[in-house]
């Protein structure tokens, strides 16, 4: 069964003064390139300037069009005659030759192409004008949307958007955030919280409250005031500690859990390592996972996994959604079994709806009174081909049922000790654990078909499940 289990004392109960500061500022990367800043290195460090497009002038129209052009051809010399009859010689001018038809073609021709040269300079001025204008004043291009009106142009940018509203989600969420420090008999541990009303009643997980002598609570500006625990849900690995409320108390709002879609953004808020009021920032990665902590540990149904980062201390804060609303409380991250490390981008949160099912009754009575959780009234064992060669059962995968509740769901149906589950509705149950995760995305009250093996036997049997006794 998978056992993300990352909250136990090596993880939330790392203390701060425990916690190594790791100086990322190193030498090496701090120094820079002399070469680079212009300082001597022994060879120029700025060669010849090259002209930088970015960065000069947009050429004017005239400067393109004439430069480097020729000079202009020296005037014709019109030829002279002589009249021999004369002494001394006169010139006699001589009769201006007309061309006008080859003038007139040739002063349209080039008017024709000076106004082409003219038209495609305009053109081509503009757009590099435009372009220069885009390189010089962004390193990147942005998403936009532009509206057009009569008299102006408005223009939006997305990601400007989307950046403001981050902002605005951090900014709402972050005073109710809270974190608890917890002093027991081995040690000390830290964890954080989320303020739920204006009493001064704050949400964690149970595991960071669990045998503590001492909870202190920190605020988001600082204030340090002492918690008392009201009461905690270890099944659902959820508690509630209370302190004096007082003017202004921020509140978190609850949102719906079940509305939750595959690829939403999220933001998970706490207190990792001891560092307060972090924000991290993912998606939702999956939905309706049965997540369990490990031996004796909770089983999670329904839990949120998310690729947020969620690291020690984050335990019991939250995670909410773009509108600012909780929608689950991350607990744990699974562990990478070939290196038994926290695996990167996989945590689990409890859902919201399970806190607004679970938290008013600890509030009202100290205890959660109604579990909502779905019960058959047996007690199992996994089956292996040892247990069925010992007991004959025919079978060599399931849950062996050993004992059942007097009165239970499994008994009032007709159920008996030696019966092997191997089927709630189409889900298989290959062995105890599969029988806990088919049960656990159940209601109570639901009627459900339960196939077993009797004596060799494959039967069917209708069951209407009954609710799990709290502890």
């Amino acid at each position: 069964m998978f056992n993300p289990d990352m909250h136990e004392d090596a993880t939330d109960r790392d203390t701060p003064e425990g916690t190594s500061a790791v100086d990322m500022h190193d030498d090496t990367t701090e120094r820079t390139n002399p070469v680079r800043q212009g300082e001597p290195s022994g060879r120029p460090t700025n060669p010849q300037q090259q002209y930088d497009v970015y960065n000069s002038p947009a050429p004017t129209y005239s400067q393109t069009r004439w430069q480097n052009a020729p000079a202009q051809p020296p005037a014709q010399q019109m030829p002279y005659t002589y009249n021999t009859n004369t002494d001394p010689r006169v010139p006699i001018q001589p009769q201006q030759v007309q061309q006008p038809v080859r003038r007139q073609s040739r002063g349209l021709r080039a008017g024709a192409i000076l106004l082409l040269t003219l038209l495609l300079a305009v053109v081509f001025g503009t757009g590099l004008f435009a372009g220069w204008e885009f390189g010089r004043g962004s390193t990147a291009p942005a998403l936009t949307t532009t509206t057009q009106s009569s008299n102006s142009s408005s223009t939006t940018t997305v990601a400007s958007t989307t950046e403001a509203q981050r902002e605005a989600v951090i900014a709402k969420v972050r005073p109710a955030i809270v974190l608890v420090n917890v002093t027991t008999a081995s040690g000390s541990a830290l964890g954080s919280g989320e303020i739920v009303n204006k009493q001064g009643y704050i949400v964690t997980n149970n595991h960071v409250v669990s045998g503590a002598n001492t909870i202190q609570v920190v605020l988001s500006d600082g204030t340090r005031a002492a918690a008392q625990l009201v009461g905690n849900d270890a099944a659902d690995d959820l508690a509630v500690i209370k302190i004096n409320p007082t003017a202004n108390l921020a509140v978190i709002t609850l949102g719906d859990s079940s509305q939750l879609k595959v690829g939403q953004e999220v933001l998970a808020i706490g207190n990792p390592l001891g560092n307060t009021q972090t924000v991290t920032n993912g998606i939702i990665s999956a939905l309706n996972r049965s997540v369990s902590e490990g031996q004796g540990g909770a089983t999670i149904p329904d839990a949120i996994q998310t690729d947020a980062p969620i690291n020690p201390g984050n335990s019991g804060g939250a995670l909410v959604d773009m509108n600012g609303n909780l929608i689950g409380v991350p607990t744990l991250t699974a562990i990478d079994p070939e290196f038994n490390t926290p695996a990167n981008g996989v945590g689990f949160a409890i859902p919201s709806n399970r806190v607004k099912l679970v938290v008013p009754q600890i509030i009202q009575t100290g205890k959660v009174t109604h579990t909502g959780r779905a019960v058959l009234g047996v007690s199992v064992a996994s089956v292996d081909s040892a247990l069925a060669s010992q007991y004959n059962l025919g079978i060599d995968h399931g849950a062996l049922i050993t004992s059942l509740t007097s009165g239970g769901a499994a008994a009032g149906a007709g159920m008996k000790s030696g019966d092997v589950i191997v089927k709630i509705d189409n889900t298989a149950v290959n062995d105890a654990s599969m029988l806990g995760n088919a049960l656990i995305t159940k209601n109570p009250g639901d009627r459900v078909a339960v196939t077993i093996y009797r004596s060799g036997q494959q039967q069917t049997i209708n069951v209407t499940l009954g609710e799990l006794q709290a502890s």
